[in-house]
């Protein structure tokens, strides 16, 4: 996936400034696929220059007018091309795992240090599954309600909600396997 497929896909969802799309990005979307702010800048210039988006000048009370941006015809095309190309498992390249494995390698200070990152990495996702939960209560309370694209919507979302309990549920593992060891000296690394 590029960049510009998940702009196109925001932008079919609503039409949004750079500045919208970009707090986008940093609400929902950017966690499948981030962006900064300047890359959504560049990619929606070339995606003008390619005749998949256009721009409509729209005023602001005491601001300068700002941008709308809106998917184009042939934009739409370029997405559901893209859509209907068959997607390849991606490779996972996960440095807290690495840094787990390698623990075996440490001392003990080591492994100290490890379980207090593996409780931060750990705090850091129940707070995203947090964000999700709440996500879900204030943007789907009746799930038999949405239509297509809220259905859709909130399957991705339940598939992150999936994601985060299933890290939560290994970082626990992996908490409770470091501290056993701490309590079994025969079974630590020499």
């Amino acid at each position: 996936m590029s960049l510009e497929h998940a702009i196109l896909v925001s932008l079919l969802e609503q039409p949004a400034s750079g500045y919208d799309l970009a707090r986008r990005f940093d609400r929902s979307i950017g966690r499948f696929w981030t962006a900064t702010h300047q890359q959504i800048y560049r990619v929606l210039k070339r995606m003008d220059g390619d005749g998949w988006v256009t721009a409509e000048a729209v005023g602001q009370a005491a601001l300068p007018d700002k941008k709308v941006w809106s998917v184009t015809p042939t934009g739409r095309s370029a997405l559901v091309g893209w859509l209907r190309a068959p997607v390849q498992p991606e490779a996972v390249r996960h440095e807290l795992a690495v840094k787990i494995r390698g623990a075996a390698f440490d001392d003990d200070a080591g492994r100290a240090a490890l379980v207090a990152e593996v409780e931060r990495y750990r705090a850091d996702h129940a707070a995203i599954l947090a964000g999700y939960l709440a996500g879900e209560a204030r943007d789907f309370p009746d799930p038999a309600a949405p239509d297509a694209r809220g259905a859709l919507q909130h399957v991705v979302l339940r598939g992150g909600i999936a994601y985060e309990r299933m890290v939560l549920a290994w970082l626990d593992d992996v908490l409770d396997t470091l501290r056993d060891l701490d309590r079994c000296p025969e079974r630590r690394p020499a």
